[in-house]
């Protein structure tokens, strides 16, 4: 038997093993962070179904704009009804 084809072949097969690359394996995601919105970069942070805010690729969380409550009504005067 003849091992000088089967040396060959051990030898190929070792100098193209050597330059084969190997592929990364991809980490998984961290989880979102709390109130997050699955799927989006919206944040529902008290769980009431209306969107509070967003979070940034960096995780930091930005609440939208609230417009202030309307102001209280005027006072009564202090004359009164006129009857």
């Amino acid at each position: 038997m003849r091992f000088q084809p089967i040396m060959l072949g051990a030898v190929a097969a070792l100098a193209l093993g050597a330059c084969s690359q190997q592929q990364e394996v991809a980490a998984a995601p961290p989880p979102p962070p709390p109130g997050a919105v699955p799927g989006s970069v919206a944040a529902d942070r008290d769980g009431d179904g209306i969107i509070d805010g967003y979070y940034t690729s960096d995780g930091i969380y930005h609440p939208n704009y609230a417009p202030p409550p309307p102001p209280p009504p005027p006072a009564p005067t202090r004359l009164g009804e006129r009857g």
